[in-house]
């Protein structure tokens, strides 16, 4: 099992338990409430209202002539005694205060709950669209044509990649450097460069004048395909595999390949002009 479905899992939990137990929080409050009221309009206060109050020694007392009489009447076939009245409507209302706690309660539930959901949304993977997925880049002579008129890669917003056209007199060293979708792509003509730097993660734009891509924050460079030129950069620029098909490019922006290792050098590209990092 993957690493977020279990936080997923684990987070969907304890935002189930942390809903029981608000309610059943509230739930035992209010009874307690309802019976201590009950109790209260029972058995008013005797001292408030200038009534001595017995001692246990006459409560005591008083319970065993009570209970005796009951026997007496029972023997005598007496009535049985009578029923409880009902409780007042009033004496199991809410009143402020429970209604102020169960209010506090009930909005730091739906708080916990708000939260949990949005953490779950957070994590939830993507599965389609987006970022992450397969995205749609466009038919690959066009691309390669815009590329060759404006004398830079093809920026492809959605997927956070620049694809740059990969030379076809590159391929027997590519062959030797890389593999996969990203080397498929290469075969076509194409390579997809994801747009971080990998030493400090900035985006990295492209320099026209010099035809590289340059980091504007550390210096980093790498020259059109990506290959680590100089900087504090570590390897190459991470990319992405690419497929095509009838015709059509696809970058699978779901499986990040690192960069090559620094001395890598497919293509002799050195730079055309003046730096603009």
């Amino acid at each position: 099992m993957e690493s977020s479905t279990v936080v997923l899992l684990a987070t969907g939990v304890i935002v189930v338990l942390a809903a029981v137990f608000v309610f059943t929080t509230s739930a035992r409050r209010d009874r307690s409430a309802a019976l201590d009221r009950a109790r209260d309009h029972e058995a008013p206060d005797l001292v408030s209202v200038g009534v001595p109050v017995a001692t246990g020694r006459e409560i005591e007392r008083a319970a065993a002539v009570q209970r005796k009489s009951a026997d007496l009447a029972v023997a005598a076939g007496g009535a049985p005694p009578a029923r409880r009245a009902p409780m007042e409507p009033e004496v199991l209302a809410v009143t402020r205060r429970q209604f102020l706690n169960r209010s506090i309660v009930n909005f730091f539930g739906l708080g916990l709950a708000g939260f949990g959901a949005a953490s779950i949304g957070f994590l939830w993977p993507t599965l389609s669209g987006g970022f992450g997925s397969k995205i749609r880049a466009g038919n690959l002579t066009e691309i390669l044509g815009q590329i060759a008129s404006t004398r830079e890669p093809f920026y492809l917003a959605e997927a956070r990649t620049w694809l740059a056209p990969f030379p076809a007199e590159g391929l027997a060293k590519a062959r030797a450097a890389y593999t996969g979708g990203v080397l498929t792509g290469m075969e076509e003509g194409v390579v997809a460069l994801y747009q971080k730097c990998v030493h400090l993660g900035c985006r990295v734009p492209w320099c026209k004048s010099a035809q590289w891509f340059e980091c504007p924050c550390h210096g980093s460079r790498y020259n059109r395909v990506g290959e680590k030129k100089g900087g504090p950069a570590p390897r190459g620029l991470d990319r992405f595999p690419v497929e095509v098909t009838g015709g059509v490019v696809f970058v699978d922006t779901g499986s990040l390949v690192q960069g090559p290792p620094i001395g890598t050098n497919t293509t002799g590209q050195e730079a055309e002009g003046p730096h603009c990092a």
